[in-house]
This record gives structure tokens, sequence and C-alpha cells, in this order.
């Protein structure tokens, strides 16, 4: 049965920490050179697998004690904090540099667009800090569904906003800023699971 509040909590810790990464300005830069719907459903098919995956190996982490299961998952999301904490400080820097990079891999058409959209994101995603967050997601609260339907759909939105609404929304907020939203709810999600530890 899928627990909606594991849903939305898997929801709202990937969506934070993937709107400031590089899949924001991947799907961004190709979507303006490419078909954005094209697009997105090459990065939708790339989260689907990468999911899918993390999900099955937090699946598999979930046999282990559960005490031990809580301490990783705090210390990913601590983890997860800290990386997004430096790389604020460079994010608006290095978002220039990402743009180019991924608009240079753009030239694609038709069938190649989402073929290219998929290799692009999934080579650029492969042992990401929104995998590994499923992946403790999936082991802390045993759950494997309903977190694959709350990361992947968080990832599903990232990567429509950056097709949709991309360059309007990094004219009105800086990276960094999302960098630093994104360390915030990881830090809230260590805290949780700490304190659930507790009870």
């Amino acid at each position: 049965m899928i627990d909606l509040l594991v849903v939305a909590l898997a929801f709202g810790a990937i969506f934070v920490v993937e709107l400031p990464d590089k899949t924001f300005i991947a799907t961004l830069v190709m979507s303006t050179k490419m078909r954005p719907l094209f697009v997105w459903i090459g990065v939708a098919l790339a989260f689907f697998v990468q999911t899918a995956v993390a999900v099955g190996v937090g699946k598999a982490a979930s046999f282990l004690p559960e005490d031990l299961i809580h301490v990783v998952a705090a210390l990913m999301f601590v983890i997860g904090a800290i990386i997004l904490f430096r790389e604020a400080r460079s994010a608006d820097e290095e978002e220039k540099e990402s743009e180019e990079e991924y608009a240079a891999r753009s030239t694609a058409q038709g069938l190649r667009v989402i073929v290219t959209s998929f290799l692009v994101l999934f080579a650029a995603e492969w042992g990401d800090l929104s995998q590994l967050l499923t992946i403790s997601l999936v082991a802390k609260y045993d759950d494997p569904v309903s977190v694959f339907l709350g990361a992947w759909g968080a990832l599903l939105a990232v990567s429509g906003l950056a097709v949709i609404v991309g360059r309007i929304l990094l004219q009105h907020v800086r990276l960094a800023v999302l960098h630093y939203v994104g360390a915030t709810v990881c830090v809230l999600m260590a805290a949780l699971t700490v304190w659930e530890m507790t009870r």
C-alpha cells in the first residue's frame, strides 16, 4: 500500500536537492537547443532507471539492523547538506560553465533528442546525491513503492520546471540560494532521523 506521507517526504527531499543540481541546468540548456518535450521524455526515462536502481539498493539495505539504517540515513542527509552548502559558494559561477558544456552536446533531432537526453542525464546523475538520498529513504522507511513515486515524481517535476520555466526562474532566484534551501532540508531530514532513533 502506498503511504502518502512517505511519498511527500521523498518528493520534498529530492525536489529541493535536485533543483539547484546540474540536472536542472543540463535539462534547461538541452531544452533550449532541442525539442523540449523530447528532452523531458529522455530525462524522465533516465530518472526512471536511476530511481529504480536506487530503490532496489535501498530495499536490500533495509534488511540491515534498524539502528544502523537510521545512523547511515542521518549521515547521508548530513553529507548531503555539507555538499550543498559547499557547492552554494561557487554555484553561480559554475552555472555558466555547465550551460556551455551541455550546449556543446545539444545538436540532435527527433528520436535522437530522447536518446541524447537520456544518455546525458544518465551519465551525469549516476551516484548523485538524489540517488543516495533515495537509497537512504527506502532503507529508512522500508517502503520502496512510496519512495519511488515520491523521488521519481520530484525528478520529473524538477526537469519539467527546467524545460518550462528554467530561464525565468534563474533570472529571479540565484542558484546559490537553491543550494542553501536544499542543504537546509537535508539538515532537517537528518534531525528528523535522529529524533526518530531516540523516541
